[in-house]
């Protein structure tokens, strides 16, 4: 397996092709930082965009929900999908309104998912889930018994055609506005953790555990 994704004609950046990255370290880290991804794909016609949780196992995105949910039932059936995720990484400032930005990171996976029907696969996949929100939590909770596994639907996207896109650095002014006298720059955009706020119905006096207390997506 190489180290980048074949660009396709699908995939291929054009507009600013300097900020495109076909790597695959990189598609599977931004996919493995970001809490949710957005699939979009068209139903009867209509096109959609749907947010969801996923997780990235090896080269496979894993996405669930709800047996009745209408997004992972089109999924199911066939239809093509895009998957994207994104990173906001800090607002980039300039002295004209124009070349204001943002520097970020995101990916786009173009594919066809499948349904997971093999029971330690569903499993696995839903395991990998609640890891990917929460490192360690797992080995603290009670795992989907064969009612959750009933009413779940677990599909599985094959990374096949994928790219990724970056803004990092300043901003980039006109030559002609560097002497305004307006501030330019980048502000980072840092993501803290507020204190854990424990469940109202919880029956006894629990400590919070490690793997919340230190939770990070680093």
């Amino acid at each position: 397996m190489g180290a980048e994704y074949e660009p396709t004609e699908r995939t291929r950046v054009r507009r600013k092709p300097g900020r495109g990255s076909y790597d695959r370290e990189l598609v599977h880290s931004v996919l493995d930082e970001a809490l949710i991804c957005h699939v979009g794909f068209v139903h009867d016609g209509q096109p959609y965009v749907t947010p969801t949780i996923h997780v990235r196992e090896g080269e496979t995105v894993y996405l669930h929900g709800a047996r009745a949910n209408r997004t992972l039932g089109a999924l199911g059936d066939g239809t093509p999908c895009c998957l994207t995720a994104t990173l906001v990484d800090e607002l980039v400032l300039a002295r004209a309104a124009l070349h204001h930005s943002l520097n970020y990171r995101s990916v786009m996976v173009l594919g066809t998912a499948r349904e997971v029907t093999e029971s330690d696969e569903k499993e696995r996949a839903l395991r990998a889930v609640v890891e990917h929100i929460a490192p360690g939590r797992p080995d603290e909770i009670r795992g989907p018994d064969e009612t959750d596994l009933k009413s779940t639907k677990v599909l599985s996207l094959p990374i096949e055609e994928a790219s990724a896109k970056v803004r990092s650095g300043p901003p980039v002014d006109e030559k002609a506005d560097l002497e305004l006298p307006y501030w330019a720059g980048q502000l980072p955009l840092t993501r803290g953790i507020g204190d854990p706020i424990p469940a109202p119905d919880l029956t006894q006096d629990l400590p919070v555990p490690q793997h919340v207390m230190g939770w990070n997506r680093s």
